[in-house]
């Protein structure tokens, strides 16, 4: 019989018949505040567990089902949550998985603002229709990941790795993505596109017909990026690339392309292309 207890006061808060934690069943336990740290649950059944303030710090707990499961509060630093499924409702404010691996997890309808998913890897996952407003997702990787119909709003994803992901219908308002990696990344639908974008990489991303009105775009590469009807107007486009790139229908309204880098791009039926020089005084 294995027991789990209290981080804290080291009382007993749920048995578990057998001589491991592998694929136990804890469907609906009460593990608030449960020292699991570093233990083995992979492939365990959280379904509707209570996980408040619990200690999950290096478990491994791949292919672990945390539907209906509460995890605010959880801290889940470097875990092993590769496959593990999220959904349901989950709730997880402010839960820590700062380096995990959840590589190929499945994240559906899941309210986790604030989560702090600094450095960990959600290759190949998909997330949808998931709140993770105020996410902490400095350097993350989401190399190849699908992301639809989630609320990125005003999250830190400075840095963050996107090569190759699929964005659609992600609201981005107020986000950061500075220094962010997206090549061969697709984003489409409304609002997906955040306010900054300062040294951002975008080579080969399809952006096309994206609402890219007023983003600061300083310095970022977009060579060979397709920008088919997209809407670039009043971007700060300083020192921006965008080499080679597919500008077919774009509109650069107020938008100052005097440092702007277009060599062999496709310019044509482009809207507002001219140079924003400074005004002379009238005299």
């Amino acid at each position: 019989m294995v027991e789990i207890k209290h981080r804290e006061s080291e009382a007993v808060l749920f048995t578990v018949e057998g001589e491991s934690l592998v694929g136990a069943d804890l469907n609906h336990a009460n593990l608030e505040g449960a020292n699991l740290k570093a233990m083995d649950l992979h492939g365990a059944n959280f379904q509707g567990a209570n996980l408040v303030g619990a200690d999950l710090r290096g478990a491994d707990i791949e292919g672990a089902n945390f539907k209906l499961a509460t995890l605010q509060g959880a801290d889940l630093t470097g875990a092993d949550l590769n496959g593990a499924t999220f959904g349901d409702g989950v709730q997880s404010n402010a839960a820590v998985l700062s380096r995990c691996s959840l590589r190929d997890a499945r994240i559906t309808s899941c309210d986790m603002p604030y989560v702090d998913l600094r450095g960990a890897d959600l290759s190949g996952s998909s997330l949808s229709r998931t709140d993770l407003h105020a996410a902490r997702m400095v350097n993350t990787l989401l190399r190849g990941t699908v992301v639809g119909s989630a609320l990125l709003l005003e999250a830190d994803m400075r840095g963050a790795d996107l090569t190759g992901a699929y964005l659609c219908n992600v609201r981005l308002n107020g986000a950061n993505l500075s220094e962010a990696k997206l090549d061969g990344a697709i984003l489409g639908g409304e609002d997906c596109i955040p306010a900054t974008m300062n040294r951002v990489v975008m080579i080969r991303t399809s952006l096309v017909g994206a609402n890219l009105c007023g983003v600061s775009l300083l310095r970022a590469d977009l060579s060979d990026a397709n920008l088919t009807d997209a809407d670039l107007s009043e971007s700060d486009l300083t020192s921006t690339i965008m080499r080679k790139a597919n500008l077919t229908g774009t509109n650069f309204q107020d938008v100052d392309l005097t440092t702007t880098t277009m060599t062999l791009a496709n310019l044509s039926a482009a809207k507002n292309v001219h140079l924003k020089y400074p005004k002379r005084d009238a005299r």
